[in-house]
């Protein structure tokens, strides 16, 4: 019996949970390590030459010791500035995080959507360039949040977070009024879609919220071809903090209900 494919993802912290959830959903077949570098959180502290510098050879050294069959960036901001580097340096195959502008223009009615992303996202040529290239006509508004990220890695590890800081962060994204209004919000930052039965309770009005994981699991699973008889194969959290984790229960549902080594 051939062994699982082993799946490396990699975000900043906790937020590639959401993509780690959907993978796990695709496919189950797969044994997976989950890599939050806590030690480097948040990355919007840091300028892009660091970011660069931090996650091009970490990688490296998290290729080498677990071999993965696929790595998966889940985190929009080093996507944005490392995938090329990757993909160079590294024969593994690698699946990336972007805002998903092209689908939510695509699908807008008023033609008002909204980027909500850390404010190293928003301000990134490569975000930009995804409107020059995609936004079919729509006036999409950056909202570039300084403290969303850090409120979700609160939230998920049990701390009590106000739905007034909450909503302060979002409430930029909500532009317009009657039928000339935003309805459409790309969720660019992995951590936000951990918020988003919040999100959707604190919005002045309901909108369309699209997250890129799903179109992520396909990716990923595309790339690996049919799956093996589904296992409960096994699955690591490492903190590059090298701090223990005590989440083993709310991490349960991200893994398909394994417990992370």
């Amino acid at each position: 019996m051939s062994s699982p494919p082993k799946i490396l993802v990699f975000d900043s912290g906790l937020g590639g949970l959401s993509v780690l959830r959907e993978i796990v959903g695709a496919r189950p077949d797969a044994h997976y390590v989950y890599v939050a570098d806590d030690a480097f959180f948040p990355y919007g502290h840091h300028s892009e030459e660091q970011i660069i510098a931090r996650v091009v050879p970490l990688i490296g050294e998290l290729i080498a010791r677990h071999a993965p069959a696929l790595v998966v960036i889940a985190c929009n901001t080093a996507s944005t500035l490392v995938m090329s580097h990757l993909r160079s340096t590294y024969s593994v195959p690698f699946v990336g995080t972007v805002p998903a502008i092209k689908p939510a223009c695509a699908a807008s009615k008023t033609k008002r959507v909204s980027v909500l992303g850390t404010k190293g996202t928003v301000k990134r040529e490569y975000t930009k360039r995804l409107i020059e290239d995609f936004a079919q006509g729509c006036e999409v508004t950056l909202v570039g949040s300084a403290e969303l990220a850090s409120l979700a890695e609160s939230a998920l590890s049990g701390d009590d977070v106000r739905d007034e800081d909450i909503a302060a962060e979002l409430a930029p994204c909500f532009v317009g009024s009657g039928e000339d209004r935003t309805d459409t919000i790309v969720l660019a930052c992995t951590h936000y879609p951990l918020l988003l039965e919040r999100l959707m309770r604190l919005a002045p009005w309901p909108v369309d919220w699209i997250d890129p994981a799903p179109a992520i699991a396909r990716r990923v699973s595309a790339l690996l071809g049919s799956p093996g008889r589904e296992s409960h194969a096994g699955a690591e959290m490492i903190f590059t903090s090298q701090r223990p984790h005590t989440l083993s229960r709310a991490l349960m549902p991200f893994f398909g209900g394994r417990v992370p080594a």
